[in-house]
């Protein structure tokens, strides 16, 4: 009989095909570093926490005493004056029967001195029917004087006990502050009260101001809870806790507070232990924050801080969960460097070498993008310095066409004013060969003076018409404005027979920047355009006005003719014209010739009842102006 075979020991049982290859995954030693630095950061925020808590704990500690300390300060500077007020003779004996009115305002003024020198929010005396008499604010608007106040609790303490105070809002100013009453003894046995009414609006403001900055909360409670003054506006006249209906009688029956709701404030203690409050809005909590209260000494009130412990804390653990979590990471880190760093570095240079690859090109092609980009855009320099070049050439050129084509208006009037001069030459000439014949000398000089003389004035007019016709130079030099106006009425002098001209020219002249023949032309076209409108005026009139306007010199054209078709909106384009022999070029070259000096040029109604024509030009700054310009001799 065999043998039966020893049993063996029981087979192992395969790991899960799944479970191998997630073991031999190289996801694993991330999962593993990663619940690693998220423990450590764990750990290490909540240890950094409760240190930061402690040592926040300490640092307000410290602050409540200091906001313990100038509260109590700002209340003992007002704590001493009731009763030194109290002891006065004068205040005394406004609390009796019959006080003197002039005493009563002696007294006013004394109360108005010392709360503006003790900082004293009001002062007032009151009888001992609750009358107030006398009033530091007396006179103002909502003066104490008059008011009753036998219902308040500082006057009915002060009273019974000879001193009392209360919190309360004003019956009259409606403003809240600590109301310090002293008792006085007037005159016939008689008593009264001195109040001291003190306001913390600067203690509130540095209290707000702290709060927004995002410091802590400050405020100040009475026995009951009412919180009657803070740093969040909104607290004030909130409650600790709830206040009892009776009391809630009380309070309203001696208006301590308004119409104040006394509403629970937003406060919800921590439901961990820790001693913090949620600070929030509803039912709703926002933030965490460290509530401590102190007693403030000499009153039974309380000051109570609630500091945000959100930033400090939180910086805190922040600050140990990323240095635990960078220790445990980096330590991870260099334990995957040692077991994939070959891998790595391979993948990394393949992934360089393709970024490099890839960043050449784009920047070959962007540098390619750009030198096109820039040829083009020197191409279209170049062709708009060409334009502009080509657009004030042929401004100049059209602008000399233009005073060309006026030569031709004014042509008959410059040969009637040179054909009486050379008549009068003949003239006088014929006179003084007869008279050198007859011996008569000096008759023959004065006739031979006065051919000169007329032979000046058609050379004058000669180089006034040589000048108009002269082609721009594109200069623009300091020119006297007047010299201009008074050179272009001798070019047209001719047409201005019977016609009434008003000049209204300053002196001394002011001095334009732009060239003087071209803005002759301006004068000139602008005033044969008025003599062309009042041609058949009954009672011609042209008003020429010069003036100075701050930094700008303006020259007006005016007349009384038919005035402007359509208001005048297109009379400065070109080739746009009313007279039946025009070309329409006159404005439109003038326009041009005032826009290249810097000005403007434009039309309108004008109080003659024609048409006005208004030059706008900038004054030479100072020191460039010289003597006025020879414009008519430039030519």
């Amino acid at each position: 009989m065999r043998n039966a075979p020893e049993p063996g020991p029981p087979p192992r049982r395969a790991a899960p095909a799944g479970w191998r290859a997630w073991l031999r995954s190289p996801a694993l030693p991330w999962t593993l570093s990663l619940a690693a630095v998220l423990a450590a950061a764990i750990v290490a925020g909540r240890i950094a926490e409760r240190a930061a808590l402690a040592d926040l704990r300490r640092s307000a500690n410290s602050t409540l005493a200091l906001q313990v300390a100038a509260f109590r300060t700002e209340m003992q500077k007002q704590g001493s004056l009731p009763l030194a007020l109290a002891s006065d003779p004068e205040i005394a004996a406004v609390v009796g029967a019959s006080p003197d009115p002039a005493l009563i305002a002696r007294v006013d003024d004394r109360l108005a001195e010392i709360a503006r020198a003790s900082g004293a929010a009001v002062i007032y005396v009151i009888r001992r029917d609750g009358t107030a008499v006398a009033a530091s604010n007396a006179g103002e608007p909502g003066s104490f004087v008059g008011a009753v106040y036998a219902f308040r609790p500082y006057f009915q303490q002060a009273l019974a006990e000879g001193a009392g105070r209360q919190f309360a809002l004003g019956t009259v100013s409606g403003r809240p502050g600590l109301y310090l009453s002293r008792r006085v003894a007037g005159p016939d046995g008689r008593t009264g009260v001195v109040v001291v009414k003190v306001e913390f609006d600067a203690i509130e403001d540095a209290w707000r101001d702290s709060w927004t900055k995002g410091g802590e909360t400050v405020m100040v409670t009475d026995p009951r809870g009412i919180v009657l003054m803070a740093s969040e506006p909104a607290w004030r006249f909130g409650t600790m806790r709830p206040v009892p209906d009776e009391e809630r009688r009380l309070i309203r029956e001696r208006l301590e507070f308004g119409a104040a709701p006394l509403s629970p404030l937003p406060l919800y203690p921590s439901s961990d232990g820790s001693g913090l409050v949620r600070v929030g809005s509803g039912a709703q909590p926002a933030r965490l924050a460290l509530p401590l209260d102190a007693p403030i000494p000499g009153t039974t009130w309380r000051l109570h801080t609630l500091t945000r412990i959100g930033v400090a804390v939180a910086r805190e653990r922040v600050q140990a969960q990323v240095i635990a979590g960078l220790a445990v990471g980096l330590a991870c880190l260099g334990l995957a460097e040692i077991v994939g760093r070959r891998r790595r570095l391979r993948d990394s240079l393949a992934e360089a070498a393709a970024r490099r690859t890839e960043l050449e090109e784009r920047v070959r092609a962007r540098t390619q993008a750009l030198t096109e980009a820039n040829q083009k855009l020197k191409a279209e320099i170049a062709e708009r310095r060409r334009a502009e070049a080509d657009r004030q050439r042929l401004g100049r050129e059209l602008a000399h066409a233009g005073r060309l084509a006026a030569l031709g208006q004014f042509a008959a009037s410059m040969a009637h004013e040179i054909n009486q001069p050379l008549a009068a030459i003949r003239s006088y000439a014929d006179n003084a060969g007869i008279l050198i014949q007859r011996g008569r000398l000096p008759e023959a000089a004065e006739n031979l003076s006065a051919v000169g003389r007329l032979t000046e004035r058609i050379a004058g007019l000669t180089r006034q018409l040589k000048g108009f016709a002269r082609k721009a130079s594109g200069r623009r030099d300091p020119v006297a404005l007047v010299s201009v106006v008074r050179a272009s009425l001798e070019v047209v002098e001719g047409r201005l027979s019977g016609i009434d001209l008003a000049l209204a020219l300053p002196e001394p002249s002011p001095y334009v920047l732009g060239e003087g023949p071209r803005l002759e032309q301006v004068v000139v076209n602008l005033v044969q355009n008025a003599l062309d409108a009042v041609a058949g005026a009954k009672n011609p009139r042209i008003a020429v006005t010069v003036r100075v306007t701050g930094e700008r010199a303006v020259l007006e054209v005016g007349d009384n003719g038919g005035g402007l078709p359509d208001g005048g909106g297109q009379v400065f384009d070109a080739f746009f014209t009313t007279k039946a022999n025009g070309l329409g070029l006159g404005l439109a070259i003038s326009r041009g010739i005032v826009e290249d000096s810097g000005g403007t040029l434009s039309a309108g109604a004008s109080p003659e009842g024609g048409a006005l024509f208004r030059v706008d030009l900038p004054l030479a700054p100072a020191g460039a102006g010289g003597p006025p310009a020879s414009t008519g001799a430039a030519a």
